[in-house]
This record gives C-alpha cells, structure tokens and sequence, in this order.
C-alpha cells in the first residue's frame, strides 16, 4: 500500500503516522519526492489499520500498486524519476544513447570506437568486459582487463561508461575501476542473490528484462534493487523469446506506454539484442523513442565484420552519427529533447566509400 500524504505534513507527523504502522510490526518506506510526503507499506495490512489509515488526516490518497511491487510503483513518486550515470540524466523530458562495442577487445580498439561515439554525439558509452555466452567456446571477455580498457576509453574522451556484471563476487572490480553504471544482463534479471549485492553498491543500475519475463517479473526483479538501497535503476528492454525466428528475439514496444503508469523508473530499449540485424536498428530505434523510450542502447564496431561477438548486429561509426540525428528529430517531435553531448559530428564527406556508414540493401521482387 502506498500512502500519499497532504502537500506540506510537517515530517514529525510524516515520521510519528510511520511509528504507529511499524508498530504494528509493518516495515515502512519515505520515497525521496521532494514535493509531497509518500510512505510505503511493503508488508500486508490488517483491515482495521487500512481502514484506519485511509481515514488518517494527513493522507490524500492510499493506492495499491499494480502488482508484487511498491517502491517502484508509480504512486511512490510525484514525478517520473530521473537516474544520474556520470554527468548523464537518463529520464525526464531528455533522451540519451548509449553506444559500444558488444565486448571490449582490446585497448586501441577500445579507444577508437570511444571516440566515434563521443564524435556521434551519443552519451554514455559501453562494452562487455565479462561475456554471458550460450556456447562454453565462445569469447567471455577480457574480464577485469577489459573493465580497465572500458574505463580508460571513456575518460579519454569525458564519457561515463556501462559494462555487465555476472558475479557478486566481481562487484569489487566494477566499483575499484570506477564503472559509472552496472548493467544486469537479460539472463541474470532474477538473479536475486546479484540483485542484492548490485543494489548495496549504491551505483547506478541497469535492469534488462530476462528473455522469457513477464512485466511483472521484470518490475519485481526491479523491487529487489529498491528494496536493498538502490534508488538509480534503469530498465531496459531488448526483445523477448517467441515463436517467431525472423529477428533474434521479439522487440516488445507495446510496454512502454503501460510502464509508464506503472512504474517511476526510467525505461530505454535495446533494439540491437532484440533484432540481431543491424540494418533494422535504426528503425526500431526510431519507434522506440516515439513510445516514449528514455533512450536506446545500440552496438557499435569500426569493422563488424571481424567482431569477436555480436558482430551482425554492430553499426558502423557512420550509421550511429545517422541514428543519433535521428533520435534528436524523434525526441523534438515527442516534446522532448536530446540530452547534450560533447563533439556531436556529421557524418564526414565520403563516409560510405570509407566504410563508416553500410550501403544500403536492395531487394528486388522474384
């Protein structure tokens, strides 16, 4: 239950009506909001103390929030909340893209590629240092190395930089090299044991949505993190399994607008993941920021060809400067705008005879 209280209780009645719930036994919540008094009751109440509270002087509203959740329920803030990675806002009325390479390969790529993203005027940038692979024998990442390599690029050139982490036990590694936001990977979304380690770091969270999760699998998933401290959680969308194998997962745009009641998280999307076809990625990124997406998340590699994973579903530098372009006009017509981003570049005279941006392809009927 989620308690709204009048505009302006003074906090000793705010902290004395939490007193008189927690005596009962129930464990209570103060969300952050600043322009009005919400607690939350994570715990069932008796009848008579609902009854009770309902009629409490100082409350406006009691909402029951739509499912196993309640601190990220949208009730719990006056306004959409808004998550800090780095100097970057994700949420709000700004969109933002992240950029990157599936895995981080090594140093000199690694900067190369920071660069044009920083030059495609994207704002957060990304890489795997720690590889989730279905086959044993494929790439796994570099590991702490690789964090190292992600953290240098994106000093170099003043971006905040997201990477996945697998294990608890590697969380030490991600704080000690200083990574902005910690992403938790579509296969790890319940995880609970990560959950908890991730939310105790007090760090910016990434939250994909697990291949074969419900809505209300994801969000409760995202209570794990509020519940153990963590109040800057981002979910993001990146397809779901179906029966259809067209694309390499289904790109589930039709949650945007009902996330948008239920919850105050921000929420971007991943349309690399959910296509595995990169020529799609700038349509899907268009229709995502027009659902109302906070941001798209998109892979990146000078030469996709020779990717040591993910490669069918990078863009080239060229194709993401197109994408950013379009995620602006997409954001203007939405009635917000591009988050600010140092050394946003057009694409350079002769970008696809130099490779930066694909040729397009032509079919022709049979």
């Amino acid at each position: 239950m989620i308690l709204r209280l009048e505009v302006g209780t003074p906090p000793e009645r705010v902290q004395a009506l939490r007193a008189r719930i927690e005596g009962e036994g129930l464990r209570t919540f103060l969300s952050p909001e600043s322009a009005r008094p919400i607690v939350a009751v994570v715990d069932a109440l008796p009848g008579s103390l609902a009854s009770e509270l309902a009629a409490h002087q100082d409350v406006a509203e009691v909402v029951r929030p739509h499912g196993g959740w309640t601190l990220v329920d949208r009730a719990f803030r006056e306004r959409p909340s808004v998550v800090a990675v780095g100097g970057v806002r994700v949420g709000g009325d700004q969109v933002i893209v992240i950029a990157g390479p599936c895995s981080v390969e090594g140093p000199e790529m690694m900067r190369e590629v920071a660069r044009r993203v920083r030059d495609a005027g994207a704002h957060v940038l990304r890489g795997g240092a720690f590889k989730p692979r279905t086959s044993p024998w494929a790439f796994q990442g570099l590991g702490v190395e690789g964090l190292r390599q992600l953290k240098d690029a994106g000093q170099a050139v003043g971006l905040p930089v997201v990477s996945e982490i697998m294990d608890a036990a590697d969380l030490p590694a991600f704080l000690d090299h200083d990574v902005d936001c910690l992403q938790i990977g579509a296969r790890n979304m319940q995880n609970f044991t990560l959950l908890k380690a991730v939310a105790g770091a007090r760090r910016a969270v990434l939250l994909k949505r697990g291949m074969s999760a419900t809505v209300e699998e994801w969000l409760t998933a995202a209570e794990y993190l509020a519940a153990g401290g963590c109040d800057q959680v981002i979910l993001c969308e990146r397809g779901i399994r179906t029966f259809e194998r067209a694309t390499r997962n289904t790109l589930d745009l039709t949650i945007l607008p009902l996330l948008s009641e239920w919850t105050h998280l921000p929420v971007i999307v991943d349309p690399a993941h959910a296509c595995g076809i990169a020529r799609l990625i700038p349509a899907l990124s268009r229709a995502a920021v027009a659902a109302g997406a906070c941001g798209v998340a998109v892979e990146v590699h000078p030469r996709p060809e020779t990717a040591r994973s993910d490669g069918p579903q990078a863009l080239l530098p060229g194709e993401l400067t197109q994408l950013v372009a379009e995620a602006r006009v997409q954001a203007a017509v939405t009635g917000r705008a591009l988050h600010p981003a140092p050394g946003a570049l057009a694409p350079p005279p002769g970008a696809r005879a130099a490779g930066l941006v694909r040729a397009p392809r032509v079919r022709f009927p049979s």
